[in-house]
């Protein structure tokens, strides 16, 4: 049963995508990097705030240990 939803969510989401392929028309590609490069911004983005906290708090725990 799990796999028949899968199978069918995956197929909406095909139907979805051609048919916005369809609207767009010459203007896919660019829509479709829009949408890849702003999703990829955010999570880089997000990405680089967690690394600068975990980097923050080992200092931190660096710096009480020496006190």
């Amino acid at each position: 049963m799990k796999n028949l939803l899968t199978f069918i969510g995956l197929a909406a989401v095909m139907v979805l995508s051609l048919f916005l392929a369809v609207i767009t028309g010459d203007y896919g590609p660019w829509y479709f990097a829009w949408l890849v490069g702003t999703t990829m911004i955010v999570l880089i983005s997000a990405a680089g705030a967690i690394m600068f906290e975990r980097q923050d708090e080992e200092q931190l725990r660096k710096q009480g240990s020496n006190h």
